[in-house]
């Protein structure tokens, strides 16, 4: 059973019910932070859990392309747009969404919130806000950067969703080690 929240409660829910422990892709000390949290409570309660995250991807054949591909998929959403909805992200009662909408307070010039994560998909949607940018080396480094501090289930998409998966499976998918293929 896997499930994600960044709440107490759902912290809390988690650590009582799961198998997977999911979280939304935010810089890696957060993520650190959240996943020490979590296994402290759960081994209290005896159980041990697998932690999973929830990015976007998008991979090019250099950082550069990437980059510029980024800021192609918002150069039309407008700076009144951006501000309504952040300010109904800030508005929720989603810890979790709430967390993303302050990675960059609705600011187009600190949408990096750290090395090769971009935070520019949330800009203007709810729920997983971010992305790994870069080339294929840059990506899969991020990627064991996050399997370091222990995820073992990686949830990815892109846009447009069905190409974004061909060049991952083309360009990232051969530098994983095997044990991350599954």
């Amino acid at each position: 059973l896997w499930f994600g929240g960044s709440s107490d409660d759902a912290i809390e829910l988690a650590t009582d019910q799961v198998d997977t422990y999911l979280t939304w892709g935010e810089p890696p000390a957060a993520v650190k932070a959240k996943i020490d949290t979590v296994r402290a409570k759960a081994e209290a309660k005896g159980r041990t859990l697998n932690y999973g995250i929830r990015l976007h991807v998008i991979v090019r054949e250099t950082n550069e392309q990437a980059w510029q591909a980024a800021e192609e998929l918002i150069q039309y959403v407008d700076d009144a747009t951006i501000a309504a909805a952040q300010a109904k992200f800030k508005s929720m009662d989603s810890v979790g969404q709430r967390r993303m909408a302050e990675l960059h307070n609705g600011d187009r010039s600190k949408l990096e919130v750290s090395p090769n994560l971009w935070a520019g998909v949330g800009l203007v949607r709810g729920g997983a806000g971010t992305a790994l940018v870069g080339d294929p080396e840059t990506v899969a480094a991020r990627i064991q950067e996050y399997a370091d501090l222990g995820i073992s289930t990686f949830i990815f998409s892109g846009y447009p969703h069905l190409e974004e998966s061909i060049r991952f499976a083309e360009l990232v998918f051969p530098l994983l080690p095997l044990e991350t293929q599954t």
